[in-house]
């Protein structure tokens, strides 16, 4: 995925198509938009437009109202996020990230056992990678 900027507008569409699946401009300018005064409608369909530029979201044109999907996934879309806050904030490191989670009390004690079981199948993979690395040498 290319590194876009992303406004607040355009998230807030990415984040109803995420929950969602599939809609029609119609449907998200009545989530976002309740009111849909002609300035909502227009507002939504030039959103639409840039995310389409952007390449974060795809438009299913085999019907008369045409869906909108995305083309990049919550999970993809965060961690590049992440990736450019290290880069910009923290020299490209995780760590100051991570250790402010950890440190907040901000995470479950379910996201803490799934982040022990990550931390362990990577540790594993470095090890395997190390002793092949040994091994070709």
């Amino acid at each position: 995925m290319n590194t876009v900027s992303v406004s607040d507008a355009e998230l807030r569409i990415l984040q109803l198509l995420w929950e969602r699946g599939k809609l029609t401009a119609r449907q998200v300018t009545q989530e976002l938009y309740p009111r849909q005064t002609v300035s909502d409608i227009a507002t939504v369909q030039k959103l639409v437009q840039r995310l389409e530029q952007k390449e974060l979201v795809g438009r299913d044109r085999s019907t008369f109202a045409h869906s909108l999907f995305p083309l990049v996934t919550h999970d993809d879309f965060a961690a590049q996020r992440m990736a450019e806050a290290a880069a910009k904030y923290a020299h490209g490191s995780l760590k100051p990230l991570l250790m402010h989670l950890l440190d907040s009390d901000q995470l479950s004690s379910e996201e803490l056992e799934d982040i022990r079981k990550m931390l362990d199948v990577h540790r594993k993979k470095r090890r395997k990678e190390i002793r092949d690395d040994n091994t070709t040498h």
